[in-house]
């Protein structure tokens, strides 16, 4: 009975795992990150040379959704720098990603690639660091962690 009620507690806490939203800064600089939701938190300083801000995906309760808002300056999410804006939203087992650029492209001339962990999912390729025409909205499973990938 025991060993039972463990397996069902043991498969429970899987059905229920969540992924992450992650950045990695492989540039040369820092980059600057505050998580949008609800409310702001942040700023959070990414190191450059392989640094890396990473989240549970989380459902917001008023917006639905996150948005990672990353600019080069300490103070661009208020002083109207360009952003470079990784958004999810958690829906049960999916989460659906995006890539997008605000007020300018602030990794023009850099690789930015978005994945999942699964490799099945859908990535999204910013060759020269500026959004391509159409959407970029993904869907994948909430299991896994997506990566926002900087300077890749």
């Amino acid at each position: 009975m025991l060993s039972n009620t463990l397996t069902v507690l043991a498969l429970a806490g899987l059905a229920s795992a969540v992924g992450n939203a992650r950045v990695v800064n492989k540039c040369s600089t820092a980059v600057t990150l505050w998580s949008v939701g609800q409310s702001v938190a942040g700023p959070f300083t990414v190191a450059p040379n392989g640094g890396s801000y990473g989240e549970p995906f989380v459902k917001d309760p008023v917006t639905g959704g996150k948005a990672l808002k990353m600019t080069k300056t300490a103070d661009g999410l208020y002083t109207g720098a360009p952003q470079t804006v990784f958004a999810y939203s958690l829906d049960n087992d999916k989460v659906w990603y995006d890539l997008s650029d605000v007020f300018g492209d602030a990794f023009a001339g850099k690789k930015l690639v978005e994945a999942s962990a699964e490799p099945t999912c859908p990535s999204i390729v910013w060759a020269n660091g500026t959004p391509p025409a159409g959407s970029q909205v993904k869907t994948c499973t909430s299991a896994k962690d997506v990566t926002l990938t900087l300077c890749a």
